[in-house]
């Protein structure tokens, strides 16, 4: 049963690294797509900018053993904004995607939950160092 869960911890992560970085390309390089997105929140292009940073951040933080916790808790709460924004102001399909970056945040925010409980204990190691 270990085996299986190492190898589900490595698909998780790699599914979540994956689809944040990603889309990163679109965010940097100001894609239609993406200006688009944000545009309509009515946050472009800080919002598109800080979101790519912050999916940058949460991706290495999720392929680092020791700080995988750190990087599921940003990934749920960058996802849970993505997704919140789907059902609020974008809808579930934008620019005739077929709701493809909605089941990608969807993807990401599962991947980040499944990480997170199997790593609930690390960062109570960071207070427990000394004992």
């Amino acid at each position: 049963m270990k085996n299986y869960l190492k190898y589900l911890d490595v698909i998780t992560k790699g599914i979540a690294a994956f689809l944040m970085i990603q889309t990163l390309f679109f965010k940097f390089t100001a894609s239609p797509e993406s200006v688009y997105i944000f545009s309509t929140l009515g946050l472009e292009p800080l919002g598109r900018i800080g979101t790519g940073v912050g999916e940058l951040i949460a991706s290495i933080l999720i392929l680092i053993p020791r700080t995988t916790w750190l990087g599921a808790l940003g990934a749920i709460g960058l996802m849970s904004g993505a997704i919140f924004f789907h059902f609020t102001k974008l809808g579930i399909e934008v620019m005739n995607d077929g709701g493809q970056l909605f089941i990608y945040a969807c993807l990401v925010l599962l991947c980040a939950g499944y990480l997170l409980i199997r790593n609930r204990q690390a960062p109570m190691a960071l207070f427990n160092k000394g004992k």
